[in-house]
């Protein structure tokens, strides 16, 4: 077996694994009441996203929900810059995960120069404090950055630009990330010196291979929970009960989608 092939089953094996242990610790976060927020942070393409997905795809969703803002309205630009991001606090029971956070002030608000450094400096000096009232109030907060090499970025872009279903991933922003690329590591590097705190640390996830960073923070995330299995009933189907009375209805009686397979 070609070392390719064994690492692919290797993953296979590990993420299925994992993702039966998510599912037992969200049981366990919605029978304690629990309240768990996990932020998605690096730089453009570093894989995020693919580890979002693997962590919610077998998840329920009324419980698990991914919070990927826009960029802010008339109406945001005007409000205390956390407060838009509050409303999308999980309550009792739930799981919610930041793709992108309020650290887009830290980022690209800092290196696009979208915020002032009057906004800046603030956002560094609150942010620690902010965080500790989440945590205060019963929240487990989790922050884990995704580190990339540059050589790798730009291959992941030509990788979306020839992927017609991946290419609106691919944003003006994104390309003048490449541009920037030592900007957006002194600020990086500035985030972390202020913001990487004992109550709320940061955790950064090497990803210049996609399927070892997501196994390596899936695994680090349950880790960190300590979540315990919760024991549920055994399902069983009832018998079908028998029907002498009803009698489905003509098919020409309705609009059926045209069968292509």
């Amino acid at each position: 077996m070609s070392k390719k092939k064994e690492f692919k089953n290797k993953y296979n094996q590990l993420i299925e694994e994992l993702q039966v242990k998510l599912v037992h610790m969200q049981d366990w976060v919605i029978e304690n009441d629990k309240k768990v927020v996990i932020l998605f942070e690096g730089r453009d393409a570093a894989g995020k996203g693919g580890t979002i997905k693997r962590i919610t795809e077998n998840l329920n969703p009324r419980s698990c929900k991914v919070a990927a803002l826009a960029k802010p309205s008339d109406r945001e630009k005007t409000q205390w810059y956390f407060q838009r991001y509050i409303s999308h606090l999980p309550a009792a029971g739930e799981i919610v995960l930041f793709d992108r956070s309020w650290y887009n002030r830290a980022g690209v608000e800092k290196v696009m120069g979208f915020c002032s450094d009057k906004e800046y400096i603030e956002f560094l000096q609150t942010a620690p404090d902010f965080e500790r009232m989440l945590i205060g109030s019963g929240i487990t907060l989790l922050k884990y950055w995704f580190s990339v090499n540059a050589d790798e970025q730009v291959k992941r872009f030509q990788d979306r630009i020839n992927d017609p279903t991946k290419v609106w991933k691919l944003s003006p922003m994104d390309l003048e990330s490449i541009n920037r690329w030592e900007d957006y590591s002194k600020a990086k590097d500035n985030m972390l010196e202020h913001t990487d705190t004992n109550i709320s640390p940061w955790y950064i996830v090497e990803s210049d291979i996609k399927k070892k960073s997501r196994i390596n923070c899936i695994s680090h995330i349950l880790s960190k929970i300590n979540y315990e299995d919760i024991e549920h009933e055994q399902v069983e189907l009832p018998e079908r009960a028998p029907s002498d009375s009803y009698e489905r209805p003509e098919r020409s009686n309705f609009n059926y989608v045209p069968e292509i397979l």
